[in-house]
């Protein structure tokens, strides 16, 4: 049963986009507001350019405990290359795929677009649904 259940049916399609021109202080305050793990950053077309994620954020709070300060923009911490799932993929093969990185989320794709985000939570919410 479980097999049978695709990324699309318990991704957020609702998502907290940035621009690789936001502000760090901007992207961290998203991440912190909307209590999520990763942001994709779109250009002006929306298409995906990269992820921010916690762990860049983690990269922004120790380089700025060298530099003493705070700034730059989510294009020069972003990762450029995320891992990307397709919204037809099965749930299973995202779970093994979470079990083997220590990503939090993927960014899912539909027709080389952007259509979501899939998180952890995601997944377990969907082990809870089928019982």
């Amino acid at each position: 049963m479980l097999a049978k259940i695709a990324v699309a049916d318990y991704m957020s399609a609702k998502m907290i986009t940035v621009t690789p021109d936001t502000q760090i202080t901007q992207a961290v305050k998203k991440l912190l507001d909307h209590k999520v793990t990763s942001l994709p950053v779109v250009d002006e077309r929306g298409k995906l350019v990269g992820v921010f994620s916690e762990k860049e954020g983690m990269k922004v709070f120790v380089g700025s405990a060298y530099n003493q300060t705070l700034e730059g923009t989510v294009g020069e911490y972003m990762n450029k290359d995320p891992q990307l799932v397709n919204g037809d993929d099965s749930l299973v093969d995202v779970a093994a795929k979470f079990q083997e990185s220590a990503t939090r989320s993927f960014p899912v794709m539909q027709n080389g677009e952007l259509a979501g985000m899939i998180s952890r939570i995601d997944v377990l919410r969907a082990l809870l649904a089928i019982r």
